[in-house]
């Protein structure tokens, strides 16, 4: 069966398209998918690479012609010559276009741009296939670029399926309940067909049978190099999380939604979440927890990761972070302080040569119009910095306000620093140390009790209420320092966001 990608490089064939650029690590699968191509059009096919230079494409098929070369601007002219009808595959060539890599480049650019009107008007098409985008400005008119998709549940499972057929023969079967053949399926999502097919026979291998935990930590593997996207470990539980009662109801109603039962009830899946507010009051713990209470994988995108010094290199990294998310969906991506990542996005036509704008572009784009289970959770401390398209309606389901803990809430979060750090919290006056924390945030208040731990340690004797007082006395908060800074954002917020706690709303009527 032909997957889409493939379907789509065929219509473009017939119509005549002169040079299609197809991104894709898979080189051994698009080449089988355009053998049946170009066997069903009865066209030639030849591939080329500088290592091996021009070689027939079909399975025992012909030799080289005569003008096989491993130049590009030779083989080019080959592709001009040739009069049959054929299709010509040139992999990994992008070095070939940056003049940063090649010093004949722009002769390449030029050679390619003078066979396009003659390719238009031929039964020759012209195929680049690649794993990166490189794309010269000079080309973008005449080249039609295709992101080959990964392969989807059909070509996996027919993959699982000959891994089943081998363990039979071998005389070692083994049954697959519908329920254990979904989850490995969906743990193999987002490999390659190469990729799915090692960590299927490393199954075998190791354990004589299909292991979905073996083949997640396979993918994490993956995600890892990448280089752009963390996979993120997280035994934070939303338990961990002090106060922000309306912020966890909220949470609590779309955790569902990501069922099959949400889609046939009508409803879409979750789009994001962006949770602006004081620094240190459990956003970045909230974004760990709300993975764990839907038993997503957690992964982290590092914004300044996506930044490249290499022309384009920069927008292709934000293009690959979101197929790679896209890929292990339904998943939980973490973008914290947004801002900073973004910041100058302003200014960036005159200070980076529109770099920023164009990455911060192709995100938001992505955001508003996504369809895969991705669930952005951005988190942000400063409001100057974001730019006002982030803030617009469709890119997060909704934007919650985290302010400072109210009194209830700081008592919360003594007992829960307390209770991880093997303390009993009803043995200490959390009220009392409720009211000494006043104006606290919540990583302040874990530092107080660290450091009261530390006194009580180097003293010999247990930590007490008193040490722990001490330690928040001690302590000047944010809120002080930056009372002016927390005062406005709080102004901002009061009527363009949800607050996270019902304190909140308390204590605005």
């Amino acid at each position: 069966m032909i997957d889409p990608d493939a379907k789509q490089i065929d219509v473009l064939i017939r119509a005549r398209y002169p040079i299609v650029y197809v991104i894709s690590w898979e080189e051994g699968r698009v080449i089988a998918a355009l053998r049946e191509l170009t066997a069903q059009q009865n066209k030639r096919f030849w591939v080329w690479t500088e290592t091996m230079g021009l070689q027939s494409g079909t399975v025992g098929g012909a030799g080289a012609p005569e003008e096989e070369s491993r130049d590009p601007l030779r083989v080019l002219e080959v592709i001009r010559t040739t009069t049959e009808p054929s299709v010509f595959l040139l992999r990994d060539c992008h070095p070939f276009l940056s003049p940063n890599q090649y010093q004949h480049a722009s002769a390449v650019i030029r050679k390619l741009r003078d066979l396009t009107e003659r390719l238009r008007t031929s039964y020759v098409t012209l195929i680049l296939l690649s794993p990166v985008l490189n794309l010269p400005n000079e080309l973008e008119k005449d080249v039609t670029v295709i992101d080959y998709a990964l392969p989807g549940a059909d070509e996996l499972g027919g993959l699982l399926d000959q891994a089943l057929e081998s363990l039979s023969r071998a005389g070692e079967p083994v049954a697959l309940t519908p329920t254990e053949r979904e989850q490995i399926l969906k743990a193999t999502a987002g490999m390659t067909l190469a990729e799915a097919e090692n960590v299927f026979a490393k199954c075998i291998v190791e354990r004589r049978r299909f292991d979905v935990e073996l083949i997640i930590a396979e993918k994490e593997q993956l995600i890892r190099k990448s280089g752009l996207l963390e996979y993120f470990h997280t035994s934070a539980s939303i338990a961990d999380v002090g106060g922000l009662d309306l912020l966890k109801q909220w949470l609590g109603g779309r955790g569902k939604a990501f069922s099959e039962r949400a889609r046939a009830f009508g409803l879409p899946e979750p789009r994001g979440l962006l949770l602006l507010g004081v620094q240190g009051c459990g956003k970045s713990l909230t974004a760990k927890a709300v993975a764990s209470l839907w038993h997503l994988p957690l992964l982290r995108l590092d914004i300044g990761r996506i930044f490249s010094g290499y022309v384009g290199s920069s927008e292709e990294n934000i293009r690959k972070a979101i197929k790679i998310a896209e890929a292990v969906a339904p998943t939980v991506l973490w973008l914290d302080e947004i801002e900073k990542g973004l910041a100058g996005t302003q200014s960036s036509g005159a200070s980076d040569a529109g770099v920023t704008s164009r990455v911060f572009g192709t995100l938001v784009t992505w955001m508003q119009e996504k369809t895969a289970p991705v669930f952005v959770v951005a988190t942000a401390n400063d409001i100057s910095q974001l730019p006002p398209e982030l803030l617009r309606k469709g890119r997060f389901d909704e934007i919650f306000f985290v302010d400072l803990p109210a009194e209830q809430e700081r008592r919360e979060i003594l007992a829960i620093h307390l209770a991880r750090r093997g303390r009993k919290p009803e043995q200490y006056d959390l009220a009392r140390l409720a009211q000494a924390a006043d104006g606290f945030s919540g990583a302040e208040i874990e530092q107080a009790v660290i450091s009261a731990l530390y006194r009580a340690f180097d003293r010999g004797g247990e930590v007490t209420t008193e040490d722990v007082e001490k330690s928040l006395r001690e302590t000047v908060p944010l809120s002080v320092t930056m009372s002016e800074d927390i005062d406005e954002l709080r102004e901002w917020a009061r009527l363009r966001t949800r607050p996270a706690s019902s304190a909140q709303t308390q204590a605005g009527n």
